[in-house]
């Protein structure tokens, strides 16, 4: 079982034990039944573009913090994407934008607390003042191609560059 994995029952405390379980070891409950499911987390964000020029957040904390990234976040419970993003770029950033488009949907394998479904959209800025705010230490915008060499998620490196094709 991996560090992530529970190694007793949530249910009932009996200790796990891998058993397959739709073509993968599961850790399952030889009591209770209870099957671990490690499924990916939903995350939302936006790729803003002003002036020709992408929005990116330096980040404040653990995994990857110094790092450069896309403002997003792990969805809340009772959120649509469309409003964890919003919220994200708000929080991260302190601009206020408008959701325009789903620009892409990405699978996150490189962030170790969780895996991740990152939902990202294009938006307009609508209102606020640019500076960096609760998990963000730094914002800046950056030209096509230009951006750090330190972006923290594969992700996000796959979203720039469909973001801006190299021609």
């Amino acid at each position: 079982m991996s560090l992530f994995e529970p190694t007793y029952c949530p249910r009932c405390a009996t200790a796990l034990e891998p058993r397959p379980e739709h073509g993968m070891l599961r850790p399952t409950c030889p009591s209770c039944g209870f099957i671990w499911y490690r499924n990916p987390v939903p995350a939302a964000g936006i790729l803003v573009v002003q002036d020709g020029r992408v929005l990116l957040v330096r980040r404040r904390f653990e995994p990857r913090a110094g790092a450069w990234c896309i403002p997003a976040g792990f969805m809340e419970a009772g959120e649509t994407p469309e409003q964890t993003a919003t919220r994200e770029l708000q929080e991260e950033t302190g601009l206020v934008v408008q959701v325009d488009t789903l620009f892409g949907v990405y699978a996150g394998f490189d962030d170790p607390r969780v895996r991740a479904v990152l939902i990202l959209y294009t938006g307009v800025v609508t209102g606020g003042e640019l500076l960096a705010g609760d998990d963000a230490i730094e914002v800046a915008w950056f030209e096509p191609h230009a951006w750090p060499d330190d972006i923290a998620f594969a992700s996000h490196r796959q979203a720039l560059g469909e973001l801006f094709p190299r021609t």
